[in-house]
């Protein structure tokens, strides 16, 4: 009887242990042999996925997602339905492949496979990318995926290659701004050009053509220059304002060339720019010389067969980007054409501001109002220009002037100065002269007598016309 209870119970336990092997496993992924259905459609669509039937292998991934939300094939699976669009291809296939990408990452943002999803996202611009001539709306996208893939998962294996795709993406955007600025230069818009290749320059420093964007520029400041000193409105204290200033920014552009670039073409011909305006020539540092010979050596040289192709090809051509240096991550704000003519106003106009000045920190007493007995300061034609100038100076030191006395006029009429005995009197002081001098008194009757004859002159003249007029009736 306890032979038979023993045996019972061994067969309770086989029994369990058979009704437990239908139990979905911890590692699926590790245990190929499972038959649990989930299972069963997740490798039924990675079969369809292979065999390129994409639709099958979305309907069946829709229908594990849909019929077992809890399982542990679920993240696999949403991101397989994102990579069988990736893989589709075509515009419309790529827009949907982005959706789900961006969906994935919204609600499995902690998994590894995270990374992974944001790079296929950044690779589908990066496809879509353009000439630099043509629109360049995935260019720029495809620089901001990259940028967030770099930033939001920096401990990816997957950053290296996003850092190269971005240097190259860079490129073409750089390349763009430089074929602008090189049409304003072409049509003698020097401020826009130098706008347009500034901001070129302080956005992507590892552009391949950086040394002869700067060199344009100060191309563009010589040609700006040569405009002010043939402008004849501008008086000639601001024209040498405005020339100092602009040669200043051209030889900051030929040293930015020889201190960041010294290895490129263009080195050379700052040198020589620097040299013709008399202008200091910087020396480049060890370290900024081997970064630039790494840079340049990095760079990949155009086939004849890609050169060929160029032409037919809507894609741009990334082989002189650079494999090394880090790309910028933040773009710096832009140069605009108003801003390069504000500075050259404002360097013109930068000593011409007034100002007040204190002498000995005092303020000099007024001048006392003008009178008729001051004294006129006797003036000789002999006097130095250092004489005169002390003359013209107040003395702030000297006392009022209302407290000075005044000098004797010799031109002032006197009461009791004797007259001159040569000299005719007025007629109305004849009677005001005194008889007691005998003198005046001689005087007196003598220039008496005198009038009274020339009123007889008078009398007679008047008279004798008078007859000339009874006479001659005309």
């Amino acid at each position: 009887m306890r032979r038979n209870s023993i045996f019972v119970l061994l067969a309770l336990v086989l029994a369990l242990t058979v009704g437990c092997t239908n139990k979905k496993s911890v590692n699926p992924l590790a245990n190929v042999g499972s038959k649990q259905p989930d299972k069963v459609l997740f490798d039924r669509a990675m079969d369809a996925m292979k065999h390129n039937r994409f639709d099958v292998a979305r309907m069946t991934l829709q229908t594990l997602i849909n019929t077992y939300p809890d399982s542990e094939f679920i993240a696999r699976a949403k991101l397989a339905v994102a990579d069988s669009w990736y893989a589709e291809g075509g515009s419309t296939a790529m827009q949907q492949a982005e959706i789900e990408y961006k969906d994935f990452r919204t609600f499995f943002p902690n998994m590894p496979e995270a990374a992974e999803a944001q790079l296929k996202v950044a690779n589908i611009h990066y496809q879509e990318m353009e000439k630099p001539d043509r629109d360049y709306t995935h260019a720029m996208r495809a620089e901001e995926e990259y940028r967030s893939l770099i930033q939001e998962y920096p401990d990816s294996k997957l950053v290296p290659e996003a850092k190269q795709r971005l240097r190259e993406v860079q490129e073409v955007l750089a390349d763009r701004e430089f074929g602008i600025g090189r049409f304003y230069y072409l049509r003698l818009a020097y401020p826009a050009a130098i706008a347009r290749l500034r901001t070129l320059v302080d956005r992507y420093p590892l552009y391949s053509g950086a040394d002869q964007a700067l060199f344009m520029i100060g191309q563009s400041y010589e040609a700006e220059i040569e405009l002010v000193r043939k402008n004849g409105r501008m008086n000639e204290v601001a024209k040498s304002k405005a020339i100092d200033g602009l040669t200043k920014e051209a030889a900051d552009a030929y040293g930015q060339i020889i201190k960041r670039y010294p290895a490129m073409d263009a080195a050379v011909d700052a040198k020589d720019r620097l040299i013709a305006m008399h202008q200091p020539v910087p020396r480049p540092t060890r370290a900024m010389l081997e970064q630039n010979k790494k840079e340049v050596a990095s760079r990949h040289e155009a086939t004849l067969m890609s050169t060929v192709m160029r032409g037919f090809d809507r894609h741009p051509d990334v082989a002189k980007a650079t494999h090394s240096g880090d790309p910028t991550m933040i773009d710096p704000p832009p140069v605009t054409a108003t801003d390069v003519v504000r500075s050259v106003t404002a360097s013109m106009s930068a000593d011409n501001k007034l100002g007040v000045r204190t002498i000995n920190g005092k303020v000099t007493p007024n001048e006392a109002a003008p009178r008729s007995d001051t004294p006129a300061v006797a003036t000789d034609d002999t006097a130095t220009p250092a004489a005169d100038q002390a003359a013209s100076t107040p003395d702030t030191t000297a006392p009022v002037a209302a407290e000075l006395k005044p000098a004797a006029d010799p031109n002032e009429l006197k009461p009791n100065v004797d007259a001159d005995p040569n000299a005719l009197p007025p007629l109305q002081q004849s009677n005001q002269i005194d008889t007691s001098n005998g003198t005046t008194a001689s005087a007196s009757s003598t220039t008496a007598a005198k009038t009274e004859e020339m009123a007889d002159i008078s009398s007679s003249k008047k008279k004798k016309k008078k007859g000339i007029a009874k006479i001659n009736p005309f």
